[in-house]
């Protein structure tokens, strides 16, 4: 990796992020996908935080919601009349990671702090505020796991290579 652009960086780190998202969503067990945690069932905070993500990362201002998204499946505070499947889950995520890794690989570092169309707040801003905020909702499903299971699943850290698969729990 070229240490020479901030967007070298950032493609690099959201690459790992999504690596970690994706495992995280393979190590849930099915026997989990509708247990209740802090009220809500677990395949609700999954999409709450991949639904943040496809919205914030890029540009909320001009965000367009998935086909099969209904008012409040994204809030954590509110129940949804019917549960998402994994596979539209999985789906979802392959979705969203598409357009984020297009989006990455358009970036310019003179870009980053620039602003998107009617947008507040710079690209690297909302780039940035997304990691934090899809890390802390990681970190909480990651909780939920270890608690429930007694492990953990994988992360990478900068040394690490990304796996081409590989995904699972560690003890």
């Amino acid at each position: 990796m070229s240490e020479q652009h901030y967007c070298d960086i950032i493609r690099d780190e959201t690459n790992r992020a999504l690596w970690e998202v994706r495992n995280v969503i393979e190590c849930i067990p099915d026997s989990f996908w509708n247990q209740r945690y802090c009220e809500m069932p677990l395949w609700k905070h999954v999409y709450h935080m991949l639904h943040s993500l496809d919205q914030w990362y890029i540009n909320p201002r001009v965000y367009k919601q998935p086909a099969f998204h209904t008012e409040g499946l994204n809030d954590l505070d509110s129940e949804s009349a019917a549960p998402l499947s994994r596979k539209a889950i999985e789906d979802y995520f392959e979705t969203v990671k598409k357009k984020i890794t297009e989006y990455d690989d358009s970036l310019t570092d003179d870009l980053l702090l620039q602003k998107p169309e009617r947008c507040e707040w710079s690209r690297f801003e909302l780039i940035l505020a997304q990691h934090r905020h899809l890390h802390s909702h990681l970190g909480m499903i990651m909780g939920f796991l270890i608690d429930d299971t007694g492990r953990w699943p994988k992360v990478l850290g900068l040394e690490r290579p990304i796996p081409e698969h590989e995904f699972g729990l560690v003890y």
